[in-house]
């Protein structure tokens, strides 16, 4: 990524100030949304960042009174990290990696946890040195990028969305996904999946969106491809939420494990902590 690409959140431009404020010299700050720090110069009403950028006074309040965004400075130019085009899209600070969030809804286990280590262990259920992975909705790429973390030799990797792919390229939590071993894919998953061949896959991560977005990547029609594309005794994770309860008393979680049963699915096993199911061709 450019090396004169700055990130800041709220937090951050508070410190900032802070330190302005108190006449300070200079500040240790992260500028690129926890991953390292560095020392900065503070000069008059500013934050001096290279010798081309640097960030008023004015320009870090705007910043600090925005809690729940992320901005970025690259060549000069200060803008947020969100698209308003066909919903809302925006990346979301947290203490570690951002999340996304799409017309206000999460796309990440968020409580208690962060979404970069959340995703690293979704993909720790099922991946192992040397499997080749399928990565059905890529998101942000977190769990593509943990599965070459965990020794894949290869990962497919999927998303439907372009507005998630651009914010993805500009997340400098996301730059793992760009690698030789990875193949990213623009598709809809639904579709793409259908010409992939029989048993061509190790281990598969399905985080798909909440079922009120993408109902049919729940479904058992859905399923069975997943099982055809699936190696005998490869594994499936199957990040699934509980929304809410049906009438017969079973969660979601539940009713989502038995239509794995009926595709042909074994050993499927509730992994409550991450919200999800592992199962075994």
């Amino acid at each position: 990524m450019n090396e004169k690409t700055y990130w800041f959140d709220a937090q951050v431009a508070r410190r900032a100030l802070d330190a302005l404020a108190r006449g300070a010299a200079s500040v240790d700050i992260s500028v690129d949304l926890n991953r390292s720090s560095a020392t900065f110069a503070l000069a008059g009403d500013a934050l001096l960042l290279d010798a081309d950028q640097r960030l008023t006074d004015d320009e870090l309040r705007l910043i600090a009174r925005k809690e729940k965004r992320i901005f970025v400075l690259e060549a000069g130019e200060l803008e947020v990290l969100e698209v308003r085009d066909g919903g809302y899209y925006k990346l979301v600070p947290t203490e570690q990696a951002p999340l996304l969030e799409i017309s206000g809804v999460k796309m990440h286990i968020a409580k208690g946890t962060s979404p970069f280590e959340s995703a690293g262990k979704m993909a720790a259920q099922v991946v192992k040195p040397g499997d080749r992975v399928l990565d059905t909705c890529s998101g942000l790429g977190y769990a593509a990028s943990a599965a070459l973390r965990l020794g894949a030799r290869e990962v497919v990797s999927v998303e439907l969305s372009a507005t998630v792919i651009e914010l993805r390229r500009r997340n400098p939590w996301s730059q793992g996904i760009y690698h030789p071993s990875v193949t990213l894919v623009q598709a809809d998953i639904g579709d793409y999946i259908g010409g992939l061949e029989a048993e061509s896959f190790d281990a598969i991560i399905h985080d798909p969106p909440r079922f009120s977005l993408a109902g049919e990547l729940y479904g058992e029609r859905f399923y069975r491809e997943l099982y055809r594309v699936l190696k005998r005794r490869g594994a499936l994770f199957h990040y699934t939420g509980n929304p809410y309860k049906v009438k017969r008393g079973d969660g979601f979680m539940e009713q989502a494990g038995k239509r794995l049963g009926a595709v042909g699915f074994g050993k499927v096993v509730k992994v409550a902590e991450l919200m999800g199911l592992r199962a075994v061709k």
